[in-house]
């Protein structure tokens, strides 16, 4: 029988708040999760395969500098051009891309000159957007990247399990690079920026 942690309990194992764990159960990406009562219950293994998701690999990336899109969990809204904004991959290619994309504080010129933008979800990369050469500033000093294309997603972060929606071979080597690997990152707001110790 596979024994089960409450989410004090596999927080505890992963060093997380209970928060940053909740996120990834309410963006369903973890399997095997059942109830007891109110209590959401987790698989020991599903922990331990989180424990040892590997780093990202950085150093493989051409830029020196790369920005990070932190989210949380997907949630309801009502805007002219989509219903959700944040991750969760039942939404699928189509959706998930307009749930992702948006207006935000960020050095524009930079996101594009790396050529892709991580999605991270309570510090693990669940989706790799590219297709950033181009970009909208509005009245608010945000920016905004209408041509931003989703080459891949996670929907299970154990195992994991990932979906390529890239279209050329760069965009596909990016996202199976990154995908279901960890990156942490630190932002008062959603764009942060890593540094990736690439040289020339």
């Amino acid at each position: 029988m596979a024994v089960l942690l409450t989410t004090g309990q596999a927080a505890t194992e992963l060093d997380f708040a209970i928060t940053t764990l909740r996120r990834l159960i309410r963006a369903d990406v973890l399997p095997g999760l059942s109830h007891r009562g109110v209590r959401v219950m987790i698989p020991l293994d599903v922990v331990q395969a989180l424990h040892q998701r590997p780093h990202a690999p950085l150093h493989r990336l051409d830029a020196r500098e790369i920005a990070v899109l932190r989210v949380d969990a997907a949630r309801r809204v009502d805007e002219n051009d989509r219903t959700w904004i944040g991750y969760a991959p039942h939404l699928g290619a189509v959706h998930l891309l307009k749930s992702l994309r948006g207006w935000w504080r960020c050095d524009p010129a930079s996101i594009a000159a790396a050529g892709l933008l991580p999605v991270t979800l309570s510090g693990y990369v669940v989706a790799v957007l590219t297709g950033l050469d181009t970009w909208q500033r509005n009245d608010q000093g945000r920016y905004a990247f209408p041509a931003a294309r989703l080459a891949g997603y996670v929907t299970d972060l154990a195992t994991p399990r990932l979906v390529i929606t890239a279209r050329t071979d760069s965009d596909r080597q990016l996202a199976e690079l990154l995908l279901g690997t960890r990156l942490a990152s630190q932002s008062g707001g959603a764009i942060a920026y890593v540094t990736t110790t690439s040289a020339d």
